[in-house]
């Protein structure tokens, strides 16, 4: 493994159908951690990190070219809004006016329509130097009004940073003209050994609760994971149970469920999920402001996409873990609230901190 001065490149990473180019910026933060974004979606096209040996691996699957992202991305490394996850027949109310949102995933919304934030360009600008040697980029994107449906012209800024400590935290922030709803999230498919399966990943979720969902995967109220496969409050083999004879992994075909985080009254950052593989020994603590987490297993994966190192993708060959308010919140109003209205400012933050152990199980 070898490391460099904490810094930022940029080249050229393609051009779109259209014409315009799109740069791929990486950021390095000199202790052995790198993270690569491009304008196109805000998409990570890579993260780096050394496993146990010091070999480095890319840890998120993502593709080669410019032109597979703009034309079969199942949102790898996106930039989601302006709702993440799914919105009950894409429709909601706010401020008493009715509002139908596209519909991109059976009759309902799905990560803010067919061309949601993650097939957007975004404007990177390159943040200076701090004081203890983090570097970071700003992405911004104006979202108009009518876009996808969704009311009020909004202004984006998502934030990338690398820490010192080896973490990458992203900072979100919005503001729109009329009253909306938003909740931002990222998709990055994780693979902490940098290839294979991660059915033996050992994940740990902070949560007591979960939404179980109907067959369009809209959830169907709260309920409780003890003795059921959804219990991860403690390190659990993902593959361990998701074979287990139950409805709900049936109609997900695997785990793709909102997971309501403890302790969501706590101000600030807070412990949600730790990711560990035992043979690469890398390990993902994640830490956040958001009430709930997605876990979703890689179900859709068939292997009719390659990868930038050329292996076909697979079920469960990645997962995602996002933070984000819950999915359909604007129809269920025991949930916290996801509206944005004019003179508010939307917020959120959360933190991924990557490590090394050589025994994953006293880390």
């Amino acid at each position: 493994m070898t490391t460099a001065h904490p810094g930022i490149t940029c080249r050229e990473f393609g051009r779109l159908s259209s014409g315009r180019v799109v740069h791929e910026y990486t950021l390095n933060n000199g202790s052995g951690l790198s993270l690569s974004a491009i304008n196109l979606g805000g998409i990570v096209s890579s993260i780096r990190f050394p496993d146990r040996k010091g070999k480095l691996d890319n840890i998120v699957l993502g593709f080669a070219s410019l032109q597979d992202y703009e034309l079969r991305n199942p949102h790898f490394g996106t930039i989601v809004g302006r709702f993440a996850n799914r919105i009950a027949n894409g429709q909601f109310k706010i401020n008493g006016n009715s509002v139908q949102l596209d519909l991109n995933d059976g009759v309902n919304a799905l990560h803010g329509g067919r061309a949601g934030f993650g097939s957007r360009w975004w404007q990177i600008s390159p943040l200076p130097a701090s004081e203890d040697g983090e570097v970071g980029i700003e992405l911004s994107y104006v979202s108009e009004h009518g876009e996808e449906g969704y009311p009020g012209k909004m202004n984006v800024q998502v934030r990338y940073t690398l820490t010192l400590d080896n973490a990458w935290r992203i900072d979100y922030q919005a503001s729109c003209d009329r009253a909306t709803v938003v909740n931002l999230a990222h998709h990055d498919y994780f693979n902490l050994a940098g290839s294979g399966s991660i059915l033996d990943h050992d994940l740990t979720i902070s949560a007591s609760k979960f939404c179980p969902v109907d067959s369009g995967l809209i959830p169907e109220g709260i309920a409780d994971v003890t003795d059921t496969p959804f219990d991860f409050r403690s390190p659990t083999r993902i593959g361990e149970r998701i074979r287990k004879a139950s409805p709900q992994l049936t109609r997900a075909q695997g785990y793709d469920h909102n997971w309501l985080l403890d302790a969501v009254d706590k101000p600030g950052l807070r412990f949600a999920a730790r990711l560990a593989d035992p043979t690469s020994g890398r390990v993902m603590v994640i830490e956040t402001t958001q009430p709930g987490l997605q876990f979703y297993s890689g179900n859709f994966l068939d292997g009719s996409l390659v990868g930038a190192s050329g292996q076909a993708y697979r079920q469960s060959d990645g997962l995602c873990l996002e933070t984000q308010h819950y999915p359909d919140s604007p129809n269920q109003a025991s949930f916290p609230s996801t509206e944005l209205w004019p003179g508010q400012l939307y917020q959120s933050e959360t933190l991924y901190r990557f490590a090394v152990t050589n025994d994953v199980s006293k880390d």
